[in-house]
């Protein structure tokens, strides 16, 4: 990551441009807000810095059978999901208020309630599906503070303010740097909730399947949940038909094996999930290769 000291006056451009479409967006009503930025996504940005092309090359790997009109269907539908993410990140308040009538579900809730009252660590693990941060706003409203881990963004001036959407959202957040992962592990130990997204590529772990190619995954979340002894809990939030609500489910806890096969377990949780809502999946990083 840059700091201030090396950034270059091309973050400070695309910094400030992005200011100002967030602010333009802020200033909207909250439902009209979260449809405009999604469709900025899609429509300008996503094209313009070519994540629409990214994500229907990846689309097309996977299902080297789909129709091209279907590809770009859901390349478009992914970049829409991910303004949409975006702003209700920047929401804060408004977007934990749009969540207020969601009640979770699913068959980890009893093991979660369960792991609090003994004092013991809870790791939920995600994806980039969804809005992957549903789950935590409406555990947080349940009393179930939950810490996270994130990567700082590389460009300084961006990252100062994106933070800011999530942290305070419903425990600590650490870095992912020496400091920042000691920070983490203390917090699970102390009998913490946390929540980690594992579903970026990392090539000196090993290649493990996903939607029927290998996925280069580290298995650090897997030797973290087995070091603190946390239950290890995959959860989502889906994305319904309105655009605006989601469905969170709470999943059964993944059982603690070795760190590979965790990894492996919860590969194959999300999968199903972008097997059921390919058009929720973030195709834009680049996961395999």
């Amino acid at each position: 990551m840059r700091t201030f000291d090396t950034a270059t006056r091309s973050d400070w451009i695309t910094d400030r441009a992005l200011r100002g479409i967030i602010g333009t967006a802020l200033a909207l009503p909250y439902a009209r807000r979260v449809r405009w930025f999604g469709a900025m996504a899609e429509r300008i940005v996503a094209p313009a810095a070519g994540y629409r092309k990214r994500a229907q090359e990846q689309i097309a790997m996977i299902w080297p059978d789909m129709d091209r009109g279907e590809v770009d269907r859901l390349a478009r539908a992914c970049c829409n999901n991910f303004g949409r993410t975006m702003i209700e990140g920047y929401s804060k308040g408004e977007y934990t208020a749009q969540l207020a009538g969601t009640q979770p579900h699913g068959a980890g809730l009893d093991a979660i309630a369960e792991a609090k009252a003994e004092g013991r660590p809870v790791l939920f693990v995600t994806g980039h599906f969804g809005n992957h941060d549903a789950p935590r706003h409406v555990l947080n409203r349940m009393g179930y503070t939950i810490g996270g881990i994130y990567k700082p963004i590389s460009n300084p001036y961006f990252n100062e303010h994106y933070l800011g959407t999530i942290k305070d959202v419903s425990g600590p957040v650490f870095p992912v740097d020496r400091e920042g992962m000691g920070g983490f592990m203390r917090w699970l130990q102390g009998g913490g909730m946390a929540t980690m997204l594992f579903d970026v590529r990392v090539m000196k772990y090993p290649a493990i399947p996903f939607l029927g190619h290998p996925a280069h995954t580290s298995t650090g979340l897997g030797a973290i949940a087995l070091k603190t002894g946390a239950l290890i809990v995959p959860y989502f939030g889906t994305r319904l038909a309105d655009g605006l609500n989601f469905d969170v489910e709470v999943e059964a806890p993944v059982a603690p094996t070795t760190p590979e096969q965790i990894m492996r377990d919860v590969t194959d949780r999300l999968e199903a999930r972008v097997r059921a809502h390919p058009d929720q999946y973030f195709w834009v990083h680049r996961r395999w290769g």
